[in-house]
C-alpha cells in the first residue's frame, strides 16, 4: 500500500465529511484534483500509483502538475487555482501526521497560485445560442444527450456542478415544470423550464430511461459527467458551431459563459432574447 493512502482516505472521512461537512459537490471537485494530481505523478516519476510516497510529490512535481493543467488539459488559471487549493488542503491536513515530511509539505504549501485579470463578463448572442445548441450531432447518443445539457444550461442558468449534480427525479415536467437542483451555498432552488426546453428532455429523458437517482446526463457507461468532461464538450461543439456563426470563439467558450446568457425560447426551438445574468 502507498504511504499516501491512508492519511488520503482520512483526508475524506474525517477532514472534508467529519470536520468541514464539506458538501458533496466540494467532496467531487476535491477527489477530481487529486485523481488527476496522483495520474500526473504516476506518468511523471513512472512509479504505479500504489508505490508514490510524499517525497514524490514535492514541489516541483506539483508546479509540473498546474503547468500541464494549463497547457495540455487548457484549464483556465481560476481552474488551476482551485486545483491548488484541494492540494493544498490535503498537504496541511497531512502535515500533521507526517512530521518526517515536514520540508516537502511545506514547499508545496508555497507554491502561489497564479495571478490572473477579471475578464468582462461575456454572454452568447441569440444566433450564437442557437448555432451553439444545433451543433451536437443529433445522430448520436452523445449528441443528443449535449444537446440537451447545452439547451438546459443556456435555459436556465444553471452552473456546471448544477448540470452534472441533477439526477432524473430533479426533472419536474407538466404546471410548473421545473429542474431542481442544489447548487453553491448548499442553497435549493427550482428553476422554470420552458415549453422548448420541456419537449427536448422529455425525449431525451425518455431515451436515457433512468432511475431517479441516476444522472440525467450520464458518460456511455452511466457514470455521471465530470466538470472537465463538460469543458471539453462545449469547447467540442463550439468549435462546430464557429463554422457557421464566426463569432464563437471556441478558445475563449467555458460553461460559465452559458450561465451569464439568459435565454427565452419561441415553441419552434428558436432563441428570442437574450440578456446578460449575474
Amino acid at each position: 500500500m502507498s504511504p499516501i493512502a491512508p492519511t488520503l482516505q482520512a483526508f475524506f472521512t474525517e477532514r472534508l465529511t467529519k470536520q468541514r461537512q464539506a458538501s458533496p459537490r466540494t467532496v467531487a471537485s476535491y477527489r477530481d484534483s487529486l485523481k488527476l494530481l496522483l495520474g500526473f505523478a504516476q506518468s511523471r516519476t513512472g512509479k504505479a500509483a500504489t508505490r508514490l510516497d510524499w517525497a514524490d510529490l514535492d514541489a516541483d512535481l506539483v508546479a509540473a502538475f498546474l503547468d500541464h493543467l494549463e497547457h495540455d488539459r487548457r484549464n483556465s488559471p481560476r481552474t488551476r487555482n482551485l486545483r491548488l487549493t484541494a492540494i493544498r488542503s490535503l498537504f496541511a491536513f497531512a502535515a500533521l501526521r507526517h512530521p518526517e515530511h515536514a520540508e516537502v509539505i511545506q514547499r508545496v504549501l508555497a507554491v502561489p497560485a497564479k495571478r490572473f485579470d477579471m475578464q468582462l463578463i461575456t454572454f452568447l448572442t441569440a444566433a450564437e445560442i442557437d448555432a451553439l445548441v444545433a451543433a451536437p450531432d443529433t445522430g448520436r447518443w452523445e449528441g443528443r444527450r449535449d444537446r440537451a445539457l447545452l439547451l438546459l444550461a443556456a435555459q436556465t442558468g444553471l452552473r456546471v456542478s448544477e448540470l452534472t449534480g441533477l439526477d432524473c427525479h430533479d426533472v419536474v415536467f407538466g404546471g410548473g415544470a421545473s429542474v431542481r437542483c442544489f447548487g453553491k451555498g448548499r442553497k435549493h432552488r427550482a428553476v422554470p423550464l420552458t415549453t422548448t426546453t420541456q419537449a427536448v428532455l422529455r425525449v431525451w429523458l425518455a431515451e436515457r430511461g433512468g432511475r431517479g437517482d441516476q444522472p440525467v446526463f450520464p458518460t456511455r457507461s452511466g457514470r455521471r459527467l465530470s466538470t472537465d468532461a463538460v469543458e471539453r464538450l462545449v469547447r467540442l461543439h463550439a468549435t462546430t458551431a464557429a463554422r457557421t456563426c464566426p463569432t464563437i470563439h471556441p478558445a475563449e467558450l467555458h460553461p460559465h459563459v452559458l450561465r451569464h446568457s439568459c435565454v427565452i425560447c419561441t415553441g419552434k426551438g428558436r432563441v428570442s432574447y437574450v440578456s446578460s445574468a449575474a
